[in-house]
């Protein structure tokens, strides 16, 4: 770009010494074509040769024909009997053209620069335990991640990039995830925790076990999707592409008709009118170049890639984002989505639940309630046990648990403190005579009895994202008309995170087949022009990602599979994201429609000023180059993430 740049410079001072030659002494036209050949020549053989070059491969119409022909017409017009030079002309659309071709090149870095955080997670050095020089001190060595097997014992220090997928085995820090999932929060990690490529270890040392190659590695895989991004066109794009093919051909030979048919039907081909319709031929090239076009929709795109990706939210091509920016009917998945998928306590009740009192015996009661739930799961690695344990985790209490028994399809049995307490459903209760009571609290009940007496019951129920409600809101107020969600869970469960929600339809109890089934029908149901996009957790739901006009991943970070499946892929645990894409999306496609109606607006406009002779190659430059800068700079405008 720098020697671009002094290109130009270089061009403008030789094009103002051109013109002061050409007005302060008295040349002949071909030594003045000598004199503006100098300018020219250096500004433009880079196009003229890409013009040649498309000659010889059978592929002549592009812009660089166009500008080619449109220049080389100008210097040769003034030649011809009564016409007067426009060398200077010349000299100055080959000019306009290759800054508008800068600004191009700028654009692009700019949104190169965008997508880069990415490239910029790719790993340089791992550094690999390969032995011990003492007893102490491990041997480190360098080597490039593509050469680290599985199960090597790899180094981060602190500041460091991830530079494989694997498992800490020592130590505990805080990693940056800001590249992968645009959440600037760190995530804590220890021994036994998975770590991923990527990430930048911010504090301590860690030693991790490579649990993947490199090829088959989160950063890999991630950057692989980006640098592919742009191969699915959206139907803009793929318009343009077509109408290039096209278009181009009909400009030159459109040209060609308007230099020689006016003249030959007014005067016989008389050259005292040919140079002044050839004049307005070579305007007519100029207008006619489609560079804006083809310039700046590509770009539009290419910059709402990058700046979703900034967001954690990484869009396989722009034709899903034509399909985002039109969706209408959003369906989430339930468990892993828009809940944890963790089960956690949500509600204690020592005696009836219709009791709404509460004072410092029945809190007493509670507590003592789930200690003793706790103590009896202490050994159970069921989750529902595991979430009464995280609920009491002190185990070291003083207890005596003893006679731990597990009775199939009921609950488990032991005695704690010499009392004999039984965890589990209304079956144990009825078997051990405890007179149960239900609860109307959305989730699973476990009910607890001592010694045979009802003593109440724990209500165990997977936790609501914090911004769930937040998506389901802000997809409404994007225009989402239809919100609906599916699960495998009860009724009661589903219809109660539904309502907690504000969704539109659940559906509960539900297969992997009548989720299919569901989309299908709802695919059927949806308003004409728009779409069906279907959010999940990626990894079980990947026949019904498949199956809606646009599947999205969430929660992806580290999901081979959602990776795979998905259209869309948000990266982070937030379904409020869902949101976020559909509104990256329209705010491109927005942008490509503004700067296609512009381009298209001025270029009528001057062709028809050109048409009655009213127009000036100075417009025929604005036309081309100045639209097409002025469209570029729109479409850097896609690079913002505040939409």
């Amino acid at each position: 770009m720098n020697k671009k740049v002094v290109r130009l410079i270089a061009t403008a001072v030789l094009l103002v010494g051109a013109v002061i030659v050409e007005h302060t002494m008295d040349l002949p036209v071909w030594q003045l074509l000598l004199v503006y050949l100098v300018p020219y020549l250096l500004i433009g053989y880079d196009t003229l040769c890409e013009a040649a070059e498309g000659i010889m491969e059978g592929e002549p119409f592009n812009e660089d024909f166009l500008m080619s022909v449109a220049t080389i017409g100008a210097l040769l017009i003034g030649f011809l009997p009564g016409a007067e030079t426009q060398f200077p002309e010349a000299v100055f659309v080959m000019l306009f053209f290759q800054l508008g071709e800068l600004f191009e090149d700028y654009a692009e870095d700019k949104s190169r620069e965008s997508i880069s955080h990415l490239m910029d997670i790719r790993p340089d050095v791992a550094h690999v335990e390969t032995g011990r020089q003492s007893d102490r001190e491990p041997e480190i060595q360098d080597v490039n991640p593509e050469e680290v097997t599985v199960g090597s014992v790899i180094v981060i220090r602190p500041g460091e990039k991830v530079p494989m997928d694997g498992i800490v085995i020592e130590g505990s820090s805080n990693l940056n995830t800001v590249a992968l999932t645009g959440e600037s929060v760190p995530r804590a990690v220890a021994a036994d925790d998975e770590v991923l490529s990527g990430c930048i270890n911010l504090s301590g040392l860690l030693k991790v076990r490579v649990t993947k190659t490199f090829g088959e590695s989160t950063v890999s895989k991630i950057i692989e999707l980006v640098e592919n991004a742009t191969e699915n066109k959206s139907r803009s794009e793929s318009f343009i592409t077509h109408f290039a093919r096209v278009y181009t051909p009909v400009v030159v030979f459109a040209a060609i008709a308007i230099a020689i048919l006016p003249p030959l039907f007014t005067s016989g081909l008389s050259f005292s009118e040919f140079h002044v319709w050839l004049y307005r031929a070579l305007m007519f090239l100029v207008v006619s170049c489609p560079c804006a076009l083809v310039i700046s929709v590509p770009l539009s795109f290419f910059g709402g890639i990058g700046g979703a990706s900034r967001n954690g939210i990484l869009i396989k091509g722009a034709n899903y984002m034509d399909t985002l920016a039109r969706v209408g009917t959003v369906v989430f998945d339930k468990t892993g989505t828009l809940t944890h998928g963790e089960f956690e306590v949500s509600a204690v009740h020592s005696d009836s639940c219709e009791s709404q009192q509460v004072d410092d015996h029945n809190q007493e009661a509670e507590h003592n309630l789930l200690h003793l739930a706790a103590h009896v799961e202490r050994h159970s690695t069921h989750p529902i046990a595991i979430s009464l344990k995280n609920a009491y985790p002190n185990e070291q209490d003083g207890c005596t648990i003893e006679d731990v028994e597990e009775v199939a399809g009921q609950g488990i049995r032991a005695r704690v403190n010499g009392d004999v307490v039984c965890v589990g459903n209304s079956k144990m209760m009825e078997a051990v005579g405890a007179q149960w009571r239900d609860c109307h609290k959305a989730g699973t009940t476990v009910h607890v009895s001592i010694n045979g007496t009802y003593a109440g019951h724990i209500v165990i129920a997977d936790k609501i994202k914090a911004d769930a409600s937040e998506a389901v809101s802000r997809l409404k107020e994007s225009g989402v008309s239809r919100i609906v969600m599916l699960t495998g869970d009860r009724r009661q469960v589903g219809e109660a995170v539904a309502q907690e929600l504000g969704v539109d339809e659940c559906y509960t109890e539900l297969l992997p087949t009548d989720k299919v089934a569901h989309i299908e029908r709802l695919l059927k149901e949806r308003r004409p022009g728009e779409y069906l996009a279907f959010v999940g957790d990626g990894i079980n739901d990947a026949p019904v990602l498949a199956r809606a006009d646009v599947g999205v991943a969430m929660g992806a970070l580290g999901s081979d599979a959602a990776i795979e499946a998905a259209d869309v892929v948000l990266m982070d645990d937030h379904p409020s994201k869902m949101a976020r894409a559909i509104q990256i999306s329209r705010h491109t496609i927005a942008i490509a429609r503004q700067n296609i109606a512009f381009a298209i607006v001025v270029k009528l406009l001057v062709l028809l000023l050109a048409a009655f002779g009213l127009a000036t190659m100075w417009m025929a430059v604005f036309a081309d180059v100045g639209v097409t800068v002025i469209a570029v700079l729109n479409a850097m405008r896609t690079l913002s993430t505040r939409v």
